[in-house]
């Protein structure tokens, strides 16, 4: 296994300002999902999780935060690397700033609140990260 070098990684910003939303674990995929930098949609036996584009998102769903901007890695990570999300998460918590982490089958993303990305980007610079 390999440690991740974050000195080499580069992470840039997501356009899109994201929501995330909860509904019940048997609901449909809403057609209302949608977005260009990021989708996710995970369902388990407890909730169907759905990242996505904040402003595609309705009013009426109750269990929603929104105003979450996203960083991400670029390029693709090998899966024999290790501590890509300790090395991602460790300066933002040490900045006490909170995270909702997603990975893919290529990279990693980090959302964080809109509030928050300007001082995410500069622990991230500060520990190594070149940063768009």
């Amino acid at each position: 296994m390999r440690r991740f070098p974050s000195m080499s990684m580069q992470i840039r910003t997501l356009d899109e300002t994201f929501a995330l939303a909860r509904l019940p674990p048997t609901a449909a995929v809403p057609d209302w999902v949608g977005g260009r930098d990021l989708i996710a949609v995970v369902r388990t036996r407890d909730e169907l999780s759905i990242v996505c584009r904040a402003d595609t998102v309705p009013e009426n769903v109750l269990e929603c935060e929104r105003g979450f901007r996203g960083l991400g890695i670029v390029g693709t990570l090998d899966f024999g690397i290790t501590n890509v999300i300790a090395g991602l998460t460790a300066p933002l918590a040490a900045a006490g700033i909170p995270i909702f982490n997603i990975s893919t089958y290529d990279t990693d993303y980090i959302l964080v609140r809109d509030d928050k990305l300007a001082a995410a980007k500069a622990a991230l610079a500060a520990a190594g990260y070149t940063i768009d």
